[in-house]
């Protein structure tokens, strides 16, 4: 029997996980998935400080659009988000996959908490992918510290359109060399 593999799918800001299921389509008829299982889960409603505090889908608090490689950060809501992923993580490995079965997807605001989770994930996964992401730590925080060996084993594809006028392509830019600089596999 082929082993199983998980796949978690992020939106963006103000989207919902079952309006990007159709991705699913694209994969169906790849033997390569035959034995995966997706999710697509919503992010909770929140105040967005970025749209005036109006309340929407979103992962963690955003402070300004467009996002610039600049932009203030909000780490500890970024971090409760975090956190939630790996309870999703830590549910499947109990299923019995295996950590290097597991991919992280994320597109804008989830391609940011995409790289928050895998690279503070304790252990090497299968991957993490970051579409129209950014870098979602301060440039100065200490969490980078928190990435242990094994995470920075977990490789990272970085994907960013040059015509992004919410997350500026210079932010996606900066991702690449962040993740160089601390030691993590990415290829953009």
């Amino acid at each position: 029997m082929a082993s199983r593999s998980f796949i978690l799918w992020l939106h963006g800001l103000g989207d919902s996980g079952p309006a990007n299921e159709p991705i699913i389509k694209t994969f169906f008829t790849s033997p390569h998935f035959a034995n995966t299982r997706w999710s697509f889960p919503s992010a909770p409603p929140q105040p967005v400080t970025c749209n005036r505090g109006f309340v929407m889908p979103s992962w963690f608090d955003i402070q300004e659009m467009p996002i610039t490689a600049n932009s203030l950060r909000d780490e500890s809501s970024l971090l409760k988000a975090v956190q939630n992923v790996h309870s999703v993580i830590d549910k499947e490995i109990a299923t019995g996959v295996d950590p290097k079965n597991v991919f992280i997807c994320g597109l804008s605001q989830g391609g940011a908490l995409t790289l928050g989770s895998v690279v503070l994930y304790p252990k090497t996964l299968g991957g993490g992918v970051v579409l129209s992401g950014w870098v979602p730590f301060s440039s100065n925080t200490c969490l980078i510290q928190q990435i242990t060996p094994e995470a920075k084993r977990t490789p990272i594809l970085w994907s960013h359109g040059m015509a992004d006028m919410t997350v500026l392509f210079e932010a996606g830019q900066a991702g690449p060399p962040f993740l160089q600089r601390a030691g993590i596999n990415c290829i953009s």
